[in-house]
């Protein structure tokens, strides 16, 4: 049985609900070896989203090694934290070697966390210009913003430049703070962007939680909200199945579902979002 798919906004892309993010094992250096039977196992499950980032340690040359001819079977994603057009090209240049393809599907700016990088990824020879350039000349066919700090510093940036996705945390303790469920996804739906939700296990916090008796109903949460996948680092191949079984019985939770989740997340909440009040 297929992993369901779901469209990535205005792309007209259509992505499996679960994505292999590039955190987990692939997070690491010197696990060639685990990293190559973890990607390609994904994409015997059917993930057809993967995703890494150029601050992500040896994660993009793990994809370079693992996709080989299998690299049109996904929609291959990563990002750069450099806020300068000079710096954010070299990036791309380092992740398309690393990755060893001529082209991204989609190049994100990474993790934007204050209204001063807003100012120079925008400004004058801000990294937004590299994007634009990246996507002009067919290095990467879409873009993408992410964070997980601020949704007002995410709502800025989306309303500033027509970025074609965004990448934000889903999971049952965000509604206790200033929260991206609530503001992010609405603004991001408006402009028909793809939403791609991140953080759905609180960084793997979830497992640690006094009630914990399974991860399927945060992954449930997530995908119960207007995102189109969920991405979830792997450290194992037991890992990567389990979670692709929870993405294939996937099913809508109730609003009563979700806001018991919201209530019983809530003691915790500044734990696992670490923000303070």
């Amino acid at each position: 049985m297929d992993i369901p798919k779901r469209k990535l906004g205005r792309t007209g892309e259509w992505v499996t609900i679960l994505g292999l993010g590039g955190e987990g094992v692939l997070r690491s250096f010197g696990h060639e070896k685990e990293a190559y039977a973890l990607i390609n196992r994904a994409l015997d499950l059917g993930i057809t989203y993967c995703e890494s980032a150029r601050a992500y340690s040896g994660s993009e040359s793990y994809y370079g090694k693992a996709l080989k001819e299998r690299r049109r079977e996904v929609f291959l994603t990563s990002k750069s934290h450099a806020r300068d057009r000079e710096g954010a090209l070299l990036h791309l240049q380092e992740t398309l070697k690393n990755m060893a393809t001529d082209h991204l599907d989609l190049w994100q700016v990474h993790d934007v966390r204050t209204g001063e990088e807003i100012d120079e990824i925008f400004g004058p020879g801000g990294a937004i210009e590299a994007f634009i350039t990246a996507k002009k000349e067919g290095m990467t066919r879409f873009i993408g913003v992410t964070g997980h700090h601020d949704p007002r510093i995410i709502q800025r940036c989306i309303g500033i430049f027509p970025f074609d996705t965004v990448l934000l945390p889903v999971n049952p303790a965000e509604p206790a703070r200033d929260s991206f469920i609530d503001t992010v996804i609405p603004l991001a739906q408006e402009k028909q962007m793809g939403v791609i939700g991140m953080k759905v296990y609180f960084r793997g916090l979830a497992e640690k939680l006094p009630w914990y008796g399974g991860m399927e109903p945060f992954l449930h949460f997530a995908l119960s909200h207007a995102i189109t996948t969920a991405v979830v680092g792997c450290d194992t191949l037991r890992h990567l199945e389990e979670n692709a079984a929870f993405a294939h019985s996937f099913r809508h939770l109730s609003d009563e579902e979700m806001q018991e989740l919201i209530a019983e997340t809530a003691p915790f909440a500044q734990q696992l979002m670490y923000y303070k009040p």
